[in-house]
């Protein structure tokens, strides 16, 4: 496994001032966001695209601090019902898939987005209820009308320019956002399709991240390492539905956390164990959004910890022992 850092993380700085801090706290790789959900401080996409010395600068950069670039990240909602905002997100999305092409890159992490109602109300509509029976027939509407068509299309774009794995993060208001739907995708599409394992986006739903990565197995294609903190006296009183947008954190059922300030050591080793024993040995991509630290803080906790307990050796053959997957 290698300890990885989503750079948005460090927006603050420049590029070259982030991939120093990588380098000093022992980050192994990076992920570059492109635009779309990422304000992309550390990727200038159309300038990538239109100059080829551009792009060697750019991995030169990296490969200065003994780092290697691991995924483009163009999460967004392509299929927003707003056709300009769908508009530039596929567009974002086509253009990372085509960098990615120009530069080596296999993983691109995405989101399938939400898209709205046949009639078109300019406003995203996530179905996470089977009644009343509305529900239902708009679910399928989304998926046969909107997700199915735009991602295969744009698989087989990716595909063209040598992209192996879409990665797609399993967040709540996207289409794909816990195992079921997300094999839903995976089984229309076809199998360039894999998960972006983030258990934060699994605590506040109630999902146990162990089972999830049971159930995903070698579907999984890249992970985010990010934690998450529910609150349980607030979640007895709100529920995990809550929504208090503005809220400080201690009114919020539930926050994403640095590394270790959601859940401990022990249950990372059992999470990178999980990983391991599906087969995943790939980038542990750390992702900072605590509202509660200084970033460059958090990602030196974050690396800490990991350091500790992510698995960097191959296993060793033991005699009598089961295969480690």
């Amino acid at each position: 496994m290698k300890i990885g850092l989503f750079t948005d993380g460090l927006a603050h700085l420049s590029f070259s001032e982030a991939l120093a801090k990588c380098a000093a706290l022992g980050v192994q790789t990076v992920e570059i966001g492109t635009g779309n959900f990422s304000p992309a401080p550390h990727c200038d996409l159309g300038g990538l695209l239109a100059s080829a010395p551009a792009r060697k600068e750019f991995l030169a950069a990296i490969a200065s601090h003994s780092l290697t670039l691991a995924a483009l990240n163009c999460s967004g909602n392509p299929i927003h019902p707003n056709p300009a905002i769908a508009s530039k997100a596929a567009e974002v999305t086509r253009k990372t898939l085509q960098l990615a092409g120009l530069l080596g890159v296999e993983t691109i992490v995405c989101m399938t987005g939400c898209p709205g109602t046949p009639g078109g109300d300019g406003f995203p509509n996530w179905v996470v209820a089977s009644w009343p029976e509305d529900f239902l027939e708009l679910l399928e509407w989304q998926w046969r009308e909107r997700v199915i068509p735009f991602w295969s299309d744009m698989a087989a774009f990716a595909q063209s320019n040598g992209v192996r794995r879409l990665c797609f993060e399993l967040h709540p208001g996207m289409c794909a956002y816990n195992v079921t739907s997300f094999q839903r995708l995976r089984a229309a599409v076809g199998p360039i399709i894999h998960a972006n394992l983030d258990p934060s986006h699994f605590f506040f739903q109630g999902m146990d991240p162990l089972a999830v990565i049971r159930a995903l197995g070698d579907t999984i294609g890249y992970v985010h390492a990010k934690d998450a903190r529910v609150d349980p006296q607030n979640l007895a009183v709100q529920g995990s539905l809550d929504l208090q947008p503005g809220k400080p954190v201690r009114d919020l059922v539930w926050a994403y956390r640095t590394l270790g300030y959601g859940h401990g050591v022990q249950f990372w080793a059992d999470f990178v164990s999980a990983l391991r024993s599906v087969g995943y040995d790939g980038v542990l991509s750390i992702e900072h959004e605590d509202p509660l630290m200084d970033a460059e803080e958090a990602v030196s906790r974050a690396v800490d910890l990991l350091k500790n307990t992510a698995l960097f050796g191959p296993p060793s053959v033991v005699p009598g022992a089961p295969p480690p997957y």
